[in-house]
This record gives C-alpha cells, structure tokens and sequence, in this order.
C-alpha cells in the first residue's frame, strides 16, 4: 500500500499545556510555533509514524515575565535547547474513534516515553478539494523528570508551581497529493 503524508494545518492547530499554581488554580499557556508529520499506510492511521516538535521560544502563557522565566535556565533553557521533541513509536486503537499513542518526548535533552490518549475527529473534504483529518490529543507528564526543578514555596509555605504538567492539543492535518 502506498504512504500517505499528512502535513500540519498550524491556522487550525493548538498545544496548550495547564500547571497548577499555588496549588489553587491552573495556568494555562500554550506554543506558538510548532510543527507536525504524519506518514501512514493508505488513510490508516494505526500505521501512523508521527514526529511533533515546537519551539520553546514561542512560549506563552499571558504574562512576558513568566515566558521569560519559563525560556530561562530554570525551566526550559530555550537558548541552549530550543526545541522540545516528540516521536511516535505506536498508536493503539482502543475504542471508536479512541486510541493511545506511545512515544518518546525529548525537553532539555532529556527523553522519556509518554502515552498519550488520542480522539479522533473525523475526515472531511474541505472546499478547496484538500482532505482533512482532526484529532484531539490529551496526556500528562512530570516537569521534574525532564529537567525542569525550578522549585519556590510562599511564605506560608505553598509550592508555587505544581510538577504536573497537563497537555492538550487540537491538530488538522492535510493529506498530502501525489
């Protein structure tokens, strides 16, 4: 069967990422700039091998002060590891339109499997003759273990930044002619 390429539609695209803060309410920030690949075996996407990376430097979460801190040594280190990787080892179909995605996400040189739970949207032709595929993605990591210690407690002695670290992404793709 033929491959089949499946390009990023970034207009239609989002990665957020929530983390609590003081412990009492989340903060929400989300990547600018990133990009995405999909190769399949015809249209079927449990063949899918999927490379995502984005650029740390488009962080952003509301607030420069807290993007500067999050580029800085302390969390991501954006000047000497700007890109935060991730590659699909498998996607498990679990349900209807349900699947899990096994991989491994690469931050500040440090690279751990990750399982990410997949829900697929749907195919459509959109009105310039493109196909279309969607897909929402959900998962969770530990910032600790990829390097990212930045640890402040308040006063009273509340932790100012949770260590987990929640994902959501909302991805279009476009299957690719020829």
């Amino acid at each position: 069967m033929a491959t089949t390429k499946w390009t990023l539609d970034p207009a239609h695209s989002e990665i957020q990422f929530k983390v609590r803060h003081m412990m009492i309410a989340n903060v929400t920030g989300k990547f600018h700039q990133f990009d995405a690949n999909v190769e399949t075996e015809g249209d079927d996407f449990s063949t899918a091998k999927i490379g995502f990376s984005a650029d740390i430097d488009s962080v952003n979460t509301g607030s420069e002060q807290r993007d500067a801190h999050l580029k800085s040594e302390d969390f991501f280190d954006a000047a000497n590891h700007p890109k935060m990787i991730f590659e699909g080892s498998s996607l498990e179909k679990t349900g209807d339109d349900q699947y899990k995605l096994e991989g491994k996400l690469t931050i500040r040189e440090t690279t751990k499997p990750i399982v990410l739970n997949v829900e697929y949207g749907g195919m459509q032709q959109d009105p310039w003759g493109n196909t279309r595929v969607g897909f929402s993605i959900d998962g969770k990591l530990n910032r600790k273990e990829y390097g990212l210690h930045w640890h402040a407690v308040t006063e009273a002695g509340g932790i100012v930044a949770g260590d987990e670290v929640k994902i959501h992404a909302e991805v279009q793709f476009i299957k690719q002619q020829g």
